[in-house]
């Protein structure tokens, strides 16, 4: 193969991994407005409105900014790199089903979107978040250590709809307060990075795989 179509092939493999994906999370992505960037979205939306030196408008300007986002569905890339919110669950040998763990906090900057308000922090001062779980059947010619080596050698990534509700706040350990934006996850898929393999789907608040 020729040095330009092994270059014109790297190209498009990021494409391919978006485009072949369930039909149900595409439809439910393409009905949403992309997402720029996670971190400028969550500074507006909260709005950091503390400080001598802050703009008076900063508050009217993030209840507006959260006003325009009532309801609309974002959808967002969550890269391999930054998709350290993905494990491995368990893994079943005899059946070749396994399980993603999922912990639906997603960082952006100096502030984090979360399914749901966190209620509690642990002792580091981090929300603490309950799993949400996806489940599979391992491809042909995988076993349970390749499974596991994807997630630690950063190997997955994650598309996101989410639909933004509100602000959260906890106190922060050494005194004053973690901000967040509470949201519901509408769909998150989970792919392999490289090839666009899908591994798990969250639809609906739950499993996809379950219903099947």
């Amino acid at each position: 193969m020729s040095r330009l179509l092994v270059a014109v092939a790297a190209l498009l493999l990021p494409t391919l991994a978006l485009a072949d994906v369930d039909a149900r999370f595409a439809k439910l992505r393409d009905d949403s407005e992309p997402l720029g960037g996670l971190g400028a979205f969550l500074e507006k939306y909260i709005g950091a409105c503390e400080g001598a030196l802050v703009d008076a408008k900063c508050k009217s300007d993030a209840e507006a900014f959260r006003k325009k986002y009532q309801g609309k569905q974002l959808y967002m890339i969550v890269v391999e790199d930054d998709a350290g919110m993905l494990s491995p669950g368990p893994y079943s040998p005899v059946t070749g089903e396994y399980t993603i763990n999922i912990t639906p906090f997603f960082p952006g900057g100096r502030y984090a979107m979360t399914h749901g308000a966190p209620k509690k922090s642990d002792g580091n001062g981090n929300p603490v978040l309950p799993y949400l779980t996806v489940t599979g059947m391992l491809p042909d010619g995988w076993n349970g250590q390749i499974f596991s080596r994807m997630f630690s050698m950063r190997g997955v990534r994650a598309q996101v709809v989410f639909t933004p509700q509100g602000v959260w706040s906890l106190p922060k350990k050494g005194g004053g307060k973690n901000f967040g934006v509470t949201a519901r996850i509408d769909g998150l898929i989970v792919t392999e990075g490289r090839t666009g393999t899908q591994l798990g789907l969250w639809l609906n608040g739950k499993d996809a795989n379950a219903s099947r």
